[in-house]
């Protein structure tokens, strides 16, 4: 920590989140609708109820964490044809973290090749099914990112150099935010494992990478303009 930085807590710059507003016009087209379509709204408002509610207990445990910090949640990002969500950034001192938020209905299995497939009841009825990677979903989260940052470098050669270290600058991070979900990972690779954490683990995850980290330490003032840019 620099002489002149006084940050001691965390910041959120952008706390809404466009979920709501999404909820709020599946209940009101829920009402025009009836069998198949019915439930399928009925299921998809189920889920994004559920998503929104993790998402708060991520912003818990954020505003919680003791460190300096500054919060981005449900943040756009869009180049050329690409486009991306990208549920929480964290920008550090020293790294900045691109959290993907999953607060799954039902138990979570992670196999030996990678494979998310999620188990849970819904009217009555036992449902087993794969759902995307999100250690994938939020590693595309990051080559867009990349290539926005890349992007606004002057000249090749910082280009070069942001290509370089951005691994080390940035951090994926998926989030198991419902504290009823049972994880078993005990197939999975290694490195599969340590991409993958549970709500209540964050704030621990977030110091130990960044205590861990040799890239250089930056002040408040360039933090805040990191994040600002963001």
């Amino acid at each position: 920590m620099g002489l002149f930085d006084k940050l001691d807590k965390p910041v959120f710059l952008k706390e809404e989140s466009d979920t709501v507003e999404y909820i709020a016009k599946l209940k009101a087209l829920q009402t025009k609708t009836s069998g198949t379509l019915k439930e399928r709204i009925d299921r998809e408002i189920k889920f994004a109820s559920i998503g929104e509610f993790g998402e708060n207990n991520i912003a818990f445990e954020l505003k919680n964490s003791g460190m300096p910090m500054y919060i981005l949640r449900d943040i756009h990002f869009n180049t050329g044809e690409l486009s991306t969500q990208i549920d929480y950034i964290v920008v550090t001192r020293k790294i900045t973290f691109v959290i993907e938020c999953k607060n799954l209905i039902g138990n979570i299995e992670i196999d030996n090749e990678g494979n998310f497939i999620r188990s849970y009841e819904l009217y009555g009825k036992r449902i087993r099914e794969g759902i995307y990677s999100p250690i994938t979903q939020n590693q595309r989260h990051l080559e867009i990112l990349r290539q926005i940052k890349k992007e606004t470098k002057s000249n090749q050669i910082l280009k070069m150099m942001f290509d370089k270290y951005f691994d080390e600058n940035y951090k994926s991070i998926v989030v198991l935010a419902n504290p009823k979900t049972v994880l078993n990972a005990r197939y999975a690779k290694k490195e599969i494992k340590q991409m993958v954490i549970r709500a209540d683990q964050l704030n621990q995850y977030i110091k130990d990478v960044y205590n861990n980290s040799k890239q250089p330490t930056i002040n408040d003032k360039e933090m805040k303009k990191h994040a600002e840019g963001l």
